[in-house]
């Protein structure tokens, strides 16, 4: 596919969208190096609300305190509010799972009280070309009981690119923003030319319409020509893990798993390139290129870097409340190679001024891959660990 390099423009329409614009700048992000917790930072409590489990993805809380869960190799799971632990049956019949890429994102809809609507995002055998493995976002309701699931848009986006073979980077993660648009995640599937070709929704930030599956209004290349450039928030990254969304000023931050160079923490900027270019001059995917190459015009420099050696991290999180104290506000991101939770404190300017590990559960439960606050202002915590080995986590201040 040719690769396109578009201006930026017309983002006044979908500004609520981006992070602050001055990290558009020919300078690498700097920040306060790692430090202990702040000055009267809370003492957590955590518990195990679910154990057993294989590869847990995501997790989100409904109205009535429910949690739900999803499992890489295939399977929903409900912790209802009096806690008992129950299957969600529902079909996975054609889930592609396969290394990294399986049962990934899931989100409710902001109307799940009144349309018991929620969303997956999961590999499928038979969704991509010539009948071949994609990626896909599902549309599901669930019964009041929480004993089924039924696709009601199957796919409501279909055609993502999955690396087939090995099911390398495949995203993905699902989270609204505030103007009601479905927020998706892409991973680049380790192929070079993705991140920076707009024809294709891979390595990408995409922003749809959760009704139709379709372009959401105001994205900023809504005028292109060619349908998937139209889905497009933005593009150049290497494997979009986490999505999250700032309380009160609606500002959206992505998470990037990255090479042995850097990990990546994000400000969304409409219609931006933030930088990742590995297609080799022979066509390869070339993994020792910058995560953000500044050297490509107009590209956006990352809010935090993890520099080498390199965490992986994943999934991501604001706390919000004032029974979080000196917490709040803050921006918790998944670790899984020191496993962990990092903090980060951003200020209203888009500059780093606070990095720390969260010592309760550092080194405590292995991988974690999705820190997620829950309606109920707890924190909760999916570990990545396999064999059947992982938990759903609740954090809570402990006085």
């Amino acid at each position: 596919m040719p690769r396109l390099h578009l201006p930026v423009a017309g983002l006044a329409a979908v500004l609520v969208l981006s992070g602050c614009g001055g990290n558009a700048v020919a300078e690498p992000p700097t920040g306060p190096s790692a430090t202990a917790p702040p000055a009267g930072a809370p003492e957590l409590r955590v518990d195990v609300v679910a154990d057993g489990l294989d590869h847990p993805w995501d997790v989100a809380q409904a109205p009535d305190g429910t949690l739900l869960l999803d499992e890489r190799p295939g399977g929903l799971t409900a912790v209802l509010p009096d806690g008992t632990v129950q299957p969600v049956a529902a079909d996975f019949g054609d889930l592609f799972a396969r290394g990294e890429t399986g049962l990934m994102g899931l989100v409710l809809d902001p109307g799940f009280a009144g349309n018991r609507r929620f969303y997956t995002c999961q590999g499928a055998e038979d969704g991509g070309a010539e009948g071949g493995p994609a990626i896909e976002v599902v549309a599901w309701t669930v019964d009041a009981e929480w004993g089924t699931a039924t696709r009601v848009a199957d796919p409501l986006l279909g055609g993502i690119p999955v690396n087939a073979r090995s099911g390398r980077h495949g995203g993905c993660r699902l989270r609204f923003d505030p103007a009601g648009a479905l927020l998706v995640g892409t991973g680049d599937n380790a192929v070079g030319s993705n991140p920076q070709n707009l024809r294709s929704l891979a390595g990408k930030v995409l922003r749809i319409d959760p009704a139709t599956g379709g372009p959401a209004a105001g994205n900023p290349f809504a005028d292109d020509a060619d349908p998937r450039t139209r889905l497009l928030l933005s593009y150049g990254h290497r494997n979009v893990q986490g999505i999250a969304v700032r309380p009160g000023s609606g500002e959206v931050f992505t998470v990037e798993q990255g090479t042995t160079r850097d990990d990546e923490v994000n400000a969304s900027v409409a219609g931006a390139d933030f930088g990742y270019d590995p297609e080799g001059a022979d066509g390869s995917y070339d993994e020792s290129v910058p995560m953000t190459d500044l050297s490509r015009p107009g590209a956006v420099a990352a809010v935090w870097s993890s520099g080498d050696p390199t965490i992986a991290t994943c999934g991501a999180t604001f706390l919000d409340g004032d029974r979080w104290g000196s917490y709040a506000g803050l921006l918790l991101v998944g670790v899984q190679k020191d496993t962990g939770v990092l903090a980060l404190r951003i200020g209203p300017d888009g500059a780093l001024t606070e990095q720390f590990r969260v010592p309760e559960v550092e080194d405590e439960y292995g991988r974690i891959r999705t820190p997620q606050l829950g309606t109920d202002g707890a924190l909760y915590l999916t570990t990545d660990n396999g064999d059947g080995a992982d938990l759903l986590l609740r954090v809570t201040p402990a006085g």
